[in-house]
């Protein structure tokens, strides 16, 4: 059996194709499954969902090998618990990685690279030609995850209520507070800083149409992503130079919505690193982390043939 299933458990969505070859029987998209961010109990509902959906669509009761990448994949519990899931579909041969592990895969198919996730979180990952790794950030939504769509929406508030104080012009608070239902700035501190917090990445996109619109504090916010996003690239390019003694340039690709979605970080972020290493080539297009994973169970079910 070739049939083989890729599962991208993104911080906001799920993604997963069943395929057979180079041919797709099926592919479906549900909530997350990353238990941080939903809970348990719906992370496993949403994964039980989205399996049933692809394996009715794809008309199979079962694959060879199935690959999932997911956020926090290393955290205790985490792979027991989604294999158990598998054996519940008829996966006979399956493995539990990281999101950007995947993506990783998908951008250089197993060979040396730097790839810039910037979505609901942020992490920068290079691998050497020995298959060995360097990474810059991604330590959480509230410690780092700088350039994210969730950092977007959090210091754009943080950023708003300080230009509050110096009575500098912005749109920032009135439009939050629509999205959060508050009537007065009161209300809207207290829901920023509940617990659990609000979905401060769901700001993100409203956050770039004000910058679009020219709005300076958040223009500010999305210049200092985009720096930040530069800076954790050169960082990782210098890490692999140096420790592995790689002489000529290394590949960078990207994936997520911030740098897919909005233009303003996107144009700075190739700005910015081609002027610092002009020779660097960069994707022209965000990776698509699903393939990475599909790859990958292919070649765990051709390992095991």
């Amino acid at each position: 059996m070739s049939l083989v299933l890729g599962i991208d458990g993104g911080g906001t969505r799920t993604r997963a194709s069943i395929v057979d070859g180079d041919k797709i029987l099926a592919h479906g998209e549900g909530g997350s499954i990353k238990r941080l961010r939903v809970g348990a109990e719906a992370a496993e509902a949403n994964l039980r969902e989205i399996l049933t959906d692809v394996f009715g669509r794809a008309g199979v009761k079962g694959v060879r090998a199935a690959s999932c990448g997911v956020a926090s994949a290393t955290m205790p519990g985490i792979t027991e618990w989604v294999t158990a899931v598998f054996d519940d579909f008829g996966v006979e041969l399956s493995e539990v990685v990281g999101d950007q592990v995947i993506a990783l895969d998908a951008a250089f198919h197993g060979g040396p690279g730097i790839l810039q996730i910037a979505g609901t979180g942020s992490n920068t990952i290079g691998r050497a030609p020995d298959g060995s790794q360097e990474s810059a950030g991604g330590w959480s939504s509230r410690l780092g995850d700088e350039g994210s769509g969730y950092w977007i929406g959090l210091h754009s508030v943080r950023r708003a209520l300080r230009a509050y104080d110096h009575d500098q012009p912005t749109q920032i608070l009135k439009k939050v507070g629509e999205i959060w239902g508050t009537p007065d700035l009161d209300e809207l501190v207290n829901v920023g800083d509940g617990t659990p917090g609000p979905d401060f990445a769901a700001l993100a996109p409203t956050i770039n149409e004000l910058a679009e619109g020219g709005d300076a504090v958040a223009l500010g916010v999305l210049h200092q992503a985009s720096a930040d996003l530069i800076e954790f690239v050169l960082l990782v390019r210098d890490k692999l130079r140096k420790k592995h003694k790689i002489a000529s340039e290394v590949p960078v690709a990207w994936t997520g919505g911030v740098i897919e979605k909005m233009t303003i970080v996107r144009e700075a972020f190739f700005k910015g690193l081609r002027e610092a290493a002009a020779e660097m080539p960069i994707g022209d297009s965000s990776v698509v982390s699903l393939e990475g994973a599909i790859w990958r169970a292919q070649r765990l079910a051709a390992s095991k043939t």
